[in-house]
Order: C-alpha cells, then structure tokens, then sequence
C-alpha cells in the first residue's frame, strides 16, 4: 500500500463531494462538529458490530462512514480557521513516529508488553502535568472505561502481582454483596464486583466488552428461537411453562451449536 498510490484520487474525489454537499445540501451546511458527535459514536457502534458479526462487506461500509465523518469534521475546522486535514494527518504522523522508538529510534523493544508500557511512558511524559487517568474518555461505556483506567494504572506499576490475588478479590466481593443489607449497598458491591471482573479478564487477556457482546448475542439467538418455536405452535411466548422454555432453550443451544 505505501508505494500504491491509486487510492489517492479516490480519497480526493471523496473531498470534493464532501465539499459540494456542505455547499448544496442543506442538512450538511447546517452541520457543526457538536452535532456530528453523536452520528459518530453511532456509526463507531455501527463498525463493532459489522466487526463482531465478521460481516466485510459492513466493516467496509462502516469504515467509510467514519472516513466522512474525520473529513467532514476536518471540512468545518478550516472553514472556522482552526485546523485542516492535513493538519489532523501530520499531526498523527508525529504522534506515531513519536511513540515507536523502536522502529523510528534506537530502541529494541520485542514484544506486545514492552511496545505497550514504552507508549504509556512516552503519553505520560507528553501530558505530565494531566493526572494519569484523564486520557480515558468520561463518556465511554463504563465497561470499556473500567479496563482503560486499569491498563493505564498498571502501565504505571499500580497492579496486581497475579490472578490468584485477583480471584480472591473476586469471591471476597462476593461476599460483601451478599451481607448488603440496602439497595445502595448492594449497588456499590456489585460495582465493586463488576470492576474487580474487569481487571481478571485483563489479567486472562480477554477483553470483557467482546466477551459480554458475544454472550449478549448468544442469549439472543437461543431467546430469538424459543420466540420462534411458540410461534410455530401459534402461543404467545408468555403462555410457555418454565419446563417448555428450559425445553426448547437446551434445545437452541444443541441446534444453534453454540452450547
């Protein structure tokens, strides 16, 4: 790809149009990089999900909505003096050759581990006067969140020494959900509990947002069949009996092979 240059015209013929819909259509002139926000974090979930269902043709789809979206955002910077396209590209530029040493510099770093604390110590010396955990994003899903201040605190040497401390913690917060005796309580515990869940999965090298959205979209396939089968039997799906529905649900979970 580096020494291809056929993607260029398309990727000038993408600003141009870019430029002729904030010109001539009026909901792209209306637009301003407040209210693109939202779309974005849209059409990014809308990515996740081609990804997580291994569906190419919507990763492609996808990732051209997002293509729009940095020019267009890049569109309204120029037009308001603030940064242009080519501004966002050098800057990204420096930034990646800024942060691998080891293929730009005269550092060896090997492996995964080593490529990953060298990029959090080059952030923190960037943004020293930021307290550590300020580069998480507060909007993120507090899932993601959670194991993004966990990976930042460990980059820093605040860890774990391994999962069977980690484990341990895991049954002692279930414990202290357990003796909650009020609402508020049993509230904090289970945050306790779920962040506690987080930091094992880091420490497994699972990443618990695809865990979750894979086990999220298992309970729907075997609850989508269940719903299924009372269709067939023309019943409503509430008239099934508990032993119907753990009937059918072993069932799903047989045919659907994903038991």
């Amino acid at each position: 790809m580096i020494q291809d240059t056929r993607y260029l015209a398309p990727l000038q013929r993408l600003a141009e149009i870019v430029v002729e819909l904030r010109e001539k259509c009026p909901w792209d002139r209306e637009q301003t990089i407040e209210s693109l926000r939202h779309l974005t974090i849209e059409e990014t979930y809308e990515l996740s999900d081609a990804i997580l269902a291994g569906d190419t043709k919507e990763i492609k789809v996808e990732l051209g909505d997002i293509l729009l979206h940095i020019l267009f955002y890049s569109m309204i910077g120029e037009e308001e003096k603030q940064f242009t396209f080519k501004d966002v590209i050098e800057a990204l530029i420096d930034k990646l050759i800024r942060r691998h040493p080891h293929v730009y510099g005269d550092k060896n770093y090997k492996t995964f581990d080593e490529v990953l604390e060298n990029w959090e110590k080059i952030k923190g010396k960037e943004n020293r006067k930021r307290p550590i955990l300020s580069g998480v994003p507060q909007s993120l899903p507090s899932l993601i969140k959670a194991l993004r201040m966990q990976e930042k605190a460990s980059n820093v040497g605040f860890d774990w020494e391994d999962k069977s401390g980690l484990w341990n913690k895991i049954k002692e917060e279930i414990a202290e959900f357990e003796r909650a005796e009020t609402k508020k309580n049993q509230e904090e515990e289970m945050g306790d509990l779920l962040f506690t869940l987080v930091n094992y999965c880091r420490f497994a090298k699972i990443n618990p947002e695809d865990a979750l959205a894979k086990a999220n979209h298992k309970f729907q396939s075997r609850f989508e069949y269940i719903e299924q089968k009372a269709l067939a039997e023309d019943r409503v799906f509430s008239e099934l009996s508990p032993e119907e529905m753990d009937i059918y649900w072993e069932e799903a979970k047989r045919i659907l092979n994903k038991g």
